[in-house]
C-alpha cells in the first residue's frame, strides 16, 4: 500500500517588527542653526501633548510587532521620567513590543542628571543619543547650544551611571569658522568619552535659521569643500582606529550597537509615527502629520486624523527611494534581494545612468552587492541623482 504523502502547511512570511517614532517639539532654547519642527517649553501645552500622545498610540493600536522605539525632539529630555513612562506604558499595550526592544531617548546634555536618567531607564529607555555637536566651547556658543564641553562629558559619565549601556553622541563638522585641527580635536575628544555610537553631520544652512544672520555680521564662514572632505575622511579614519567603525555615511559604531532604528529607514522597514510634524512609512504608504503643536493636540482631542500629507509610492518610486536610502549604507544594497522585492534589476533599470560613478571609482559593483566608497560616499548626492 502505497504511503501517503505528508501534507506540509503552506509557508507563512513573518511580517519585520516595525519601529515607531515619537516627536517632542519642546526646546529650552532654539539653536541657530535649527530647521527642525520645534519651538520653546510651554509646560501646559507639554501636559495637553503627552497627553495627545497617549490618546493617539491607543487609538490607532493593532497587534504588529514593535522592536525599536525611538523619542525624537526638539528635546524629548525635557519631559519627565513619569511622561515618557506613560507614552511606554501606551506603546507596551498598543503593540507586540518585543522584549529586547532599543528605545532611544535624544536629549541635551543640560537637561539630564543622574537622577533624572535612572528615572527615564526605570520607564524603558535603553539608549541616549545626546546632542553634543562639539567639544569645543567657542563653538559651541556660535550654535547657540546651553551646554559646554565640560557638561557633555559629564552627561556621558551620569548615563553610565543611570545603568544606560548604550550611549550615541551627536558631532557637527563644517561649522563656521571650523579648521580641520579644530573639527579633529573635537573628534578626538569625542573618542576620549568613549561613546557606543557616533553620528557626524555636516552642518546644514538653512535660509531661515538664525545662524545665516550671525556669519554675515561676524563674517564667519565655511572651511573650502576640499578641507570639509578632509575633514570626514580624517575623523572617519580616527574612529575606525578607536574601534568604532562606520556603518552608514554619517554614522558609526562598536558592534552591535548600530541604531537598529535608524537602520529601519536606510533599509526601507516600516515605522509608525506619533506627534506633530512626524513622518511615517509602511506599506509603500508615506505620510506627515500637522506640524503646529497646538494643531495636533487639538486635532488628536477632537478625534479627527492628524495626518497633513499622505501619498502611496508606485513601484517604481518605492524601488528609487528604497536604492537612495541602502546606498548610505557602507555594505550597500543586495542587488537579489532589492530584485526579488521589486521585480526589478537594479543594474539593468539604472546600469547606465550609474557607469559613470563606477568608472570614477565611487561606487563599486561586487557579485550581488551595489555599495558606494568613501569617496562616493563625500559625493553620494551626485552620484544618487539617477534615483530622484
Amino acid at each position: 500500500m502505497a504511503r501517503r504523502a505528508r501534507r506540509h502547511p503552506p509557508l507563512t512570511l513573518v511580517p519585520e517588527p516595525l519601529g515607531v517614532y515619537i516627536h517632542v517639539p519642546f526646546c529650552s532654547a532654539i539653536c541657530h542653526y535649527c530647521n527642525f519642527n520645534r519651538g520653546l517649553m510651554d509646560a501646559a501645552l507639554k501636559t495637553a501633548y503627552v497627553d495627545a500622545l497617549i490618546t493617539h498610540i491607543t487609538r490607532d493600536a493593532e497587534p504588529v510587532a514593535v522592536d525599536t522605539i525611538y523619542f525624537g525632539g526638539g528635546t524629548p529630555s525635557l519631559l519627565e521620567p513619569h511622561e515618557i513612562a506613560r507614552v511606554l506604558e501606551a506603546c507596551g499595550a498598543a503593540f507586540r513590543v518585543t522584549a529586547d526592544a532599543e528605545v532611544t531617548m535624544e536629549a541635551n546634555p543640560e537637561t539630564v542628571d543622574v537622577a533624572r536618567l535612572t528615572g527615564f531607564r526605570a520607564a524603558g529607555v535603553t539608549r541616549m543619543s545626546f546632542g553634543v555637536q562639539s567639544f569645543l566651547d567657542d563653538e559651541l556658543r556660535r550654535l547657540g547650544r546651553l551646554h559646554d564641553a565640560d557638561r557633555a562629558r559629564q552627561a556621558v559619565r551620569e548615563a553610565r551611571a543611570a545603568g544606560i549601556d548604550n550611549v550615541s553622541l551627536d558631532l557637527m563638522m563644517w561649522l563656521p569658522g571650523q579648521s580641520v585641527a579644530q573639527w579633529l580635536q573635537s573628534v578626538g575628544a569625542l573618542i576620549d568619552a568613549a561613546p557606543d555610537h557616533a553620528s557626524l553631520y555636516l552642518l546644514e544652512l538653512y535660509p531661515n535659521a538664525p545662524l545665516q544672520e550671525l556669519m554675515a555680521r561676524e563674517q564667519w564662514s565655511q572651511t573650502p569643500d576640499d578641507d570639509a572632505a578632509d575633514m570626514y575622511e580624517a575623523a572617519m579614519d580616527q574612529l575606525e582606529a578607536a574601534g568604532l567603525h562606520q556603518y552608514e555615511i554619517s554614522n558609526v559604531a562598536r558592534p552591535g550597537r548600530e541604531s537598529r532604528h535608524n537602520l529601519k529607514y536606510w533599509r526601507d522597514s516600516g515605522w509608525l509615527a506619533f506627534g506633530c510634524g512626524a513622518h511615517g512609512s509602511r506599506d509603500g504608504r508615506r505620510w506627515k502629520h500637522v506640524a503646529d503643536t497646538r494643531a495636533y493636540v487639538d486635532r488628536v482631542a477632537a478625534g479627527a486624523d492628524p495626518v497633513a500629507e499622505a501619498r502611496r509610492l508606485d513601484p517604481e518610486a518605492q524601488l528609487a527611494e528604497a536604492l537612495f536610502m541602502g546606498l548610505r549604507l557602507t555594505e550597500g544594497i543586495d542587488t537579489g534581494a532589492y530584485r526579488a522585492r521589486f521585480g526589478q534589476d537594479v543594474w539593468s533599470r539604472y546600469g547606465s545612468s550609474l557607469a559613470p560613478a563606477v568608472e570614477a571609482g565611487l561606487l563599486v559593483r561586487e557579485t550581488g552587492r551595489m555599495r558606494l566608497t568613501r569617496r562616493g560616499m563625500l559625493l553620494a548626492n551626485e552620484v544618487m541623482q539617477v534615483f530622484v
